[in-house]
C-alpha cells in the first residue's frame, strides 16, 4: 500500500457528463494508489485491449480505479463500455477537445497519487505499472515516469528525448537527430521527457504547475508540461522495465496525414516561443528547415519515398504551423454534430 501523503482535493468543473462507477470495489469519495487515466477518440476496440491489459497486469497490492475520457467518440466507445468494463468510471464529452486539456481534465478528477495517463492505443505488459509505481516511489523528487514503448511485434521505439534546444538543432543539421533520444538502456535514468503515451504522473505535482497548458491541441504538450515540472525542481525518468505496447492507428487519408503535420508543427511552434529567446528559435526554425529539406532531397531521390510528407514538413516548419490542423478538424466536427442536434 502506498503512504497517504501527495493526496490533494479533486476539483470538478462540470463541464462533462460523468457516468461514475466504484472501480475495485473502491467508493468514489475514498482516495486510491493509482489512477489509471485513458484518453479515448473513436478507437473502440483499442480501448477495449488497452483496459483488458490494465486488468490483467495491475499489481493487486495497489488500491486503485480506471477513468476513460471519452472524447465525443461516434464508434460506439459508450455502449462498449457499459457492456463490457462495467465497472470503469466513465466522463463523456458532447465536444471534441484537444489531448491537453483531457488530460489535464483526467488528472484533476483522478482521486489517486499517482496517475497513469494513456492513450487508448496503449496496451500495457505485465508489470509496467508496478515498475512505474516503484520508480517514483524510489525517488521522492520524480514528478514523472515514462515507459518503453514498444510497437506489436516487440520492437522497442524511441520515446524518451532530451528537450528541445540549440544542441538539439545543431544536431539535426548534422543528421545525428538520433542523439536527442534518450529511451536508452536498461536502467532507470533521468531525461528531458518522455512520450505520454504511457507515462506515470505524480499528482500532486502536477497540481502544483496547474496540469496541462490547454493551448496545445496535441503534440508538444507533454514535452510543455514536462519542462515545467523540471522547472519547479522535479525530475523526469525513463523506465525501461516498463514495457507497453504502442499501436500505431494513424490514417493513411493525406488529409488526415496534412493536419497531423500542421498541428505537429503548430505544438513545436508554441513550445519554442513559450520557453526559449528568439535567438534560439531562429536556429530551431533554420537547423529543422535544413533537415526536412534533406529528407525531402533523399526521398526525390528514392522516387519510392513519400516526398508530399517532406515538403509538407519543411513548409509547416517555416510557417510554424499555419493552415488546417487537429483543432481545426475537432472544431468542424463540433459544429456539425451542434447542427445535427439542433
Amino acid at each position: 500500500m502506498i503512504s497517504q501523503d501527495d493526496r490533494s482535493p479533486r476539483p470538478d468543473d462540470g463541464s462533462a457528463r460523468h457516468a461514475d462507477t466504484s472501480a475495485a470495489g473502491v467508493d468514489r469519495r475514498e482516495a486510491v494508489d493509482l489512477s489509471y487515466c485513458v484518453v479515448n477518440t473513436n478507437g473502440r476496440e483499442l480501448l477495449a485491449a488497452c483496459l483488458a491489459a490494465i486488468e490483467r497486469t495491475h499489481p493487486r497490492e495497489l488500491t486503485h480505479e480506471v477513468i476513460v475520457l471519452d472524447n465525443a467518440s461516434t464508434d460506439g466507445s459508450l455502449a462498449m463500455l457499459r457492456e463490457r468494463f462495467p465497472g470503469v468510471s466513465v466522463i463523456a464529452l458532447d465536444t471534441r477537445r484537444g489531448k491537453a486539456e483531457n488530460d489535464s481534465q483526467l488528472l484533476a478528477s483522478a482521486r489517486g497519487r499517482y496517475c497513469l495517463l494513456l492513450n487508448e492505443d496503449s496496451e500495457l505488459l505485465p508489470g509496467a505499472a508496478a515498475a512505474l509505481v516503484a520508480a517514483l516511489e524510489a525517488d521522492p523528487r520524480a514528478a514523472a515516469a515514462g515507459a518503453q514503448l514498444v510497437a506489436p511485434d516487440g520492437t522497442p521505439q524511441a520515446c524518451a528525448w532530451r528537450l528541445p534546444g540549440v544542441l538539439w538543432a545543431l544536431a539535426a543539421v548534422c543528421g545525428l537527430q538520433r542523439l536527442a533520444v534518450q529511451s536508452k538502456g536498461n536502467r532507470v535514468r533521468e531525461v528531458g521527457w518522455c512520450q505520454s503515451s504511457a507515462l506515470l504522473v505524480r499528482r500532486r505535482a502536477a497540481a502544483e504547475i496547474g496540469f496541462l497548458d490547454p493551448e496545445f491541441f496535441v503534440y508538444s504538450d507533454e514535452t510543455d508540461f514536462q519542462k515545467r515540472l523540471r522547472d519547479a525542481g522535479w525530475r523526469i525518468l525513463f523506465v525501461p522495465q516498463a514495457r507497453c505496447v504502442h499501436h500505431d492507428q494513424l490514417s493513411t487519408d493525406p488529409h488526415a496525414m496534412r493536419r497531423r503535420i500542421v498541428e505537429f508543427h503548430r505544438g513545436r511552434s508554441l513550445y519554442m516561443r513559450k520557453h526559449h529567446g528568439p535567438l534560439t528559435r531562429a536556429l530551431w526554425r533554420a537547423a529543422w528547415t535544413w533537415f526536412y529539406c534533406v529528407r525531402l532531397l533523399v526521398a526525390c531521390l528514392r522516387r519510392r519515398d513519400d516526398t508530399r510528407r517532406w515538403r509538407l514538413h519543411a513548409w509547416q516548419q517555416l510557417l510554424g504551423g499555419r493552415g488546417e490542423g487537429l483543432r481545426e478538424a475537432a472544431a468542424a466536427f463540433n459544429r456539425s454534430r451542434a447542427a445535427a442536434d439542433g
